[in-house]
């Protein structure tokens, strides 16, 4: 049997997923826990501190994230010395299953949440659902939620028809309704980019006193990527689990957007839209002098002739 630093370096990738959850569940059991929960769902839970992250995943976001394809609560255990539940689903399932249910059911009745002192709950989009959905099984928790859906009955979220195959599930029975789910919760942190007009739609409806709803212009349609990139992530993860995040922590460790360059790419995309070539020069100028950026250096040449034709004028040099 391996000590727990080596088993949580184990490298899973590379493997089938029935292959990958059979080396996850030896791993999980040498250091606490793995469930199979029917066909589609699993959990796995890593027992260390007294801090613990609840994440919701699929194999798939996993195996992509992660070079290791380890649940992205691992780092946070090795580095930290939390605990880790993952909940695992194969494919989006947005966790609408009776044996979930079940068994997040069974974690309140043994008393599981309130053997820690701080929780978190984490996902990202129908993980995020989840994240948000199943907080209120540990009240008092922090969530994280990145551009999660409230719902998909299709009585309330019409408008979004990225999703239809999901409309015959069930969303208004037990853990239905995701926002109302938060009211348990000590706070919640919604991120979500405000140009993704579904997304932002289906933030509004996370409104709540208890409920920060942060806009990230220009991230895109995958935040979680892009916060994994600028290694913002665990930061956020972690200040939830110590207590320390706030909107204006957010703001402090998200300023690690202006070195990413799929966010600046997306940002000239914007201005691109709007022909704000005033913006754009301040934008390639700023770019330029910090980073290795050639496809801003051209722009910003492109932008110089522009101006020397007369077509607008170039903002002053400082």
């Amino acid at each position: 049997m391996q000590d727990g630093s080596d088993a949580l370096e184990t490298d899973l990738s590379g493997l089938k997923p029935a292959q990958w959850k059979e080396r996850l569940a030896v791993l999980s059991e040498e250091l606490g826990m793995f469930q199979p929960l029917g066909a589609r769902h699993c959990a796995a839970f890593i027992d260390q501190g007294n801090t613990l992250l609840v994440s919701f995943e699929t194999i798939q976001g996993i195996q992509n994230l992660s070079e290791l394809a380890q649940p992205l609560g691992f780092d946070l255990v090795r580095n930290l010395g939390w605990s880790h539940l993952c909940m695992i689903s194969d494919g989006d399932t947005w966790f609408r299953d009776e044996q979930v249910f079940g068994f997040i059911d069974q974690l309140i009745d043994d008393g599981f949440f309130e053997e820690f002192d701080n929780v978190v709950f984490y996902g990202a989009g129908p993980c995020g659902y989840a994240a948000s959905a199943f907080s209120v099984a540990a009240p008092g928790a922090t969530v994280v939620a990145i551009q999660p859906q409230a719902t998909l009955d299709p009585r309330m979220t019409e408008w979004d028809e990225r999703f239809i195959e999901m409309r015959r599930t069930s969303f208004t029975d037990r853990y239905g309704y995701a926002p109302d789910m938060l009211d348990a919760a000590d706070h919640a942190f919604v991120l979500y980019d405000p140009r993704e007009h579904l997304d932002a739609m289906h933030a509004a409806l996370f409104a709540r006193s208890n409920v920060t709803r942060r806009r990230l212009p220009d991230f895109g349609e995958a935040v979680q990527t892009r916060l994994i990139e600028m290694d913002v992530l665990y930061q956020i993860l972690s200040m939830a689990g110590s207590g320390k995040l706030t909107d204006l922590a957010l703001s402090r460790v998200l300023r690690a957007r202006r070195n990413n360059t799929a966010y600046l790419r997306n940002v000239m995309g914007h201005l691109d839209k709007r022909d704000r070539p005033y913006l754009m020069t301040l934008l390639c100028r700023n770019v330029t002098a910090r980073l290795r950026a050639p496809r801003f250096r051209q722009r910003l040449q492109n932008l110089r002739k522009r101006a020397a034709e007369g077509d607008f004028t170039l903002p002053p040099e400082h």
